[in-house]
């Protein structure tokens, strides 16, 4: 096709699913304000420990917190969790034991390790017996035979507050490994997805994930910083435009396309995708925003300075990761990619290695100037992404 940008075109018919279903319940949103703070935590976390080990232990307690999150909305979307008032009372015991995961995490390889290990366990282990309580027999079924790996990886990260060095990374790989695999190993029968209500809640968290850059701007600039010159004023509107190109390319029509696929299909293939496409490949597009709030962070601290080498991989490869996790999850659903974006994010990715002789506010301003090039493309040019948005509005 001559202005697509892929190797073959989206082919759904893209009605707006989020529309259908269920809506997010109140007590769904409320619980997702803990993943707010637990969200601003990692990043915090990460402006901590600006080393290789910590950006590799940000990305662990990320998955781990993302994860709590995924399996929460499994449930939420199959089960009226809220409606019984002692399944309410269970559902705020777990928000408030993530309450305490989340002011755990800046710890959660130190002196908090403990209570970031217990207090997620006693996250899951609500989860599950939630399920099994509101959940229909087969949907209970398929609890039980995934129970094992929603338990036993948060176990280990029990274990793993007792020891330190290799054998606590260690620990917590597996942790991570068992609790995704388990999905895999003895599969999603039996679980069942309300298209609608699924979509929307990734949707919301989208919106969260990108909120922290937002946040990131205000923790990193205050009255002093904005009264010292134009040069932070500028960095604050490059960031705030940068976040603004993250949102356009995710929401314009990617989850249109995407929301569609997933209604296409039924039982075992649907909760199978769902799986795969959502829970499983949004945790790099979460995590690539994170990442790009951190970048955004190290950037308004030192406006004039050249970025570090953690700090350029989190800003520039997270732009990088951002459009990868869009590719792969396209690529996953629609067997294609888009061109467009693979190219843009092999630009975020090469100013990883100018970032050092140029000032950090230039490596903003081109990653700023890159995404916003690549929106304004689409919009105008992609075969692809009009045609969805004209069926969509018709």
């Amino acid at each position: 096709m001559s202005t697509s940008d892929s190797s073959a075109s989206f082919d759904p018919d893209p009605t707006d699913v989020s529309e259908q279903g269920k809506a997010a319940s109140t007590v769904e949103l409320f619980f997702d304000l803990v993943f707010v703070f637990a969200f601003t935590q990692v990043t915090g976390f990460l402006v901590a420990h600006l080393t290789w080990a910590g950006l590799a232990r940000g990305a662990a307690i990320l998955a781990a917190v993302w994860w709590a999150w995924v399996c929460y909305t499994w449930l939420t979307g199959a089960a009226a969790a809220e409606e019984n008032v002692v399944e309410r009372l269970l559902l705020f015991t777990a928000m408030a034991a993530m309450v305490v995961v989340a002011l755990s995490i800046p710890g959660a390889f130190g002196e908090t390790a403990l209570v970031y290990g217990v207090a997620y366990f006693v996250v899951r282990v609500l989860h599950v017996l939630l399920y099994v309580r509101t959940a229909p027999a087969e949907t209970r079924a398929a609890v039980v035979r995934v129970a094992p790996g929603f338990l036993g990886g948060p176990a280990l990260l029990v274990a793993a507050s007792f020891v330190t060095g290799p054998l606590a990374s260690g620990l917590w790989i597996a942790a991570l490994a068992i609790d995704y695999g388990i999905v895999f190993v003895r599969g999603v029968e039996g679980f069942t997805v309300d298209v609608g209500h699924f979509v929307e809640r990734y949707q919301l968290i989208m919106i969260i994930a990108l909120g922290e850059s937002i946040v990131a701007i205000g923790v990193a600039v205050g009255v002093d910083a904005l009264t010292s010159g134009p040069m932070v004023v500028l960095a604050v509107l490059l960031g705030f435009v940068l976040a603004v190109s993250l949102w356009w390319l995710y929401f314009d029509y990617i989850i249109l396309a995407a929301g569609q696929k997933l209604a296409d299909v039924s039982d075992h293939a649907q909760t199978r995708l769902a799986r795969d496409s959502y829970s499983v490949l949004h945790l790099p597009i979460v995590g690539s925003i994170i990442f790009v709030a951190l970048g955004i962070e190290q950037t308004l601290a030192h406006v004039g300075e050249p970025l570090g080498l953690v700090a350029a991989v989190g800003l520039c490869g997270g732009c990088a990761l951002y459009l990868l996790g869009h590719n792969a999850w396209r690529y996953h659903d629609h067997g294609t990619v888009s061109v467009a974006r693979l190219l843009v994010a092999g630009l975020a990715f090469a100013l990883i290695f100018v970032s050092g002789q140029v000032t950090a506010i230039a490596v903003l301003a081109a990653l700023t100037v890159l995404f916003v090039g690549l929106a304004a493309y689409e919009t105008v040019f992609s075969d692809d992404r009009n045609a969805i948005r004209g069926r969509h509005l018709s």
